[in-house]
């Protein structure tokens, strides 16, 4: 089988932890022991989200006055470079007769995208209300509610096209472990000419984790994260969570709300998925990425209909 995995930003770096390298070392190896194991009868493709770390790399490119901060996508562009490294390392010590290759990924955005005047995706650390709302008013910054604090929202338009989609294939077909579209991709606009520019945005990882799955006609997508299972009913603190979803169609997600920070672009990113395609989602915690590629952990989508079509 061929296998998107998406490691979600909070399954590299757990909430109110430091973005320090050796924590995210730590991390990494936990997701590429995850990865290893369904690598070891399957062909993967490996994505990652970004939010701390290109957060990160924000407050610091703004903290040094003698330079204007770097855009969102250069930055973007620095997260895959570094986040790709540590899983591309760890993979390779787990798996050294694999070859293993980390690609920086553009992906093309509309600049008309409604996403632009609707800032929405979280990046960088969880603040308190006083302080988020004095760094939105000195740094024109968007905040939003995050659990039981605030976190900077910026931009984050859908993902249309990845430019290196050819190249991503030719490395699937030589049977090499491929690392792409880190943080959704590095986000860019095209003109009627063919040229590339970069644009002020965070493409949402999951999203992007479904463009890269269809595109690559992938017979499974795997959205892993902190959280076991898609619930009916979560509440974002962690209290009173229940009714969670075993294998489930997107007409029945359909029914029901999820929260547009956290849960609600993964099932999005799964229904896209398994409706255009017929394959099967898993969705869940982390260390069960084998088990919810078997259907036996997490929450598994998939759409009878369009199953029955691809086959």
């Amino acid at each position: 089988m061929r296998v998107v995995i998406a490691l979600g930003g909070n399954a590299l770096l757990r909430r109110n932890e430091p973005p320090e390298a050796q924590i995210q070392r730590r991390n990494v190896a936990r997701a590429a022991d995850a990865v290893a194991a369904v690598a070891a009868q399957h062909g993967v493709v490996v994505t990652h989200g970004n939010g701390p770390q290109v957060g990160l790399l924000a407050l610091q490119a703004e903290s040094f006055d003698r330079v204007s901060p770097y855009p969102l996508d250069v930055l973007g562009a620095e997260t895959e470079g570094m986040i790709g490294y540590l899983i591309d390392q760890e993979l390779s010590n787990r798996l050294p007769d694999r070859q293993v290759a980390t690609l920086l990924t553009q992906v093309e955005v509309d600049p008309s995208d409604p996403g632009f005047s609707k800032p929405s995706k979280p990046i960088g650390p969880v603040y308190g209300e006083a302080e988020a709302r004095r760094l939105a008013s000195e740094r024109g910054w968007t905040v939003r509610p995050d659990g039981d604090g605030y976190r900077r929202v910026v931009a984050s338009p859908e993902p249309k096209r990845i430019l290196e989609l050819p190249t991503i294939r030719l490395l699937v077909d030589a049977a090499a472990i491929v690392i792409c579209a880190g943080g959704g991709g590095i986000p860019v606009a095209v003109s009627e000419t063919g040229g590339i520019r970069g644009v002020e945005a965070v493409i949402d990882k999951d999203l992007a984790a479904a463009r890269l799955a269809i595109d690559l006609d992938a017979d499974a997508l795997l959205l892993l994260t902190d959280v076991d299972a898609v619930y009916a009913d979560w509440d974002e603190r962690g209290r009173g969570a229940r009714n969670p979803f075993g294998h489930v169609s997107p007409a029945e997600l359909a029914q029901h709300r999820f929260e547009p920070g956290t849960m609600g672009p993964k099932v999005e990113a799964a229904c896209r998925f398994a409706s255009q395609t017929g394959g099967r989602v898993g969705i869940g915690n982390l260390e069960d990425a084998a088990a919810i590629l078997e259907g036996r952990a997490g929450t598994t989508v998939r759409d009878p209909e369009a199953a029955r079509r691809a086959h």
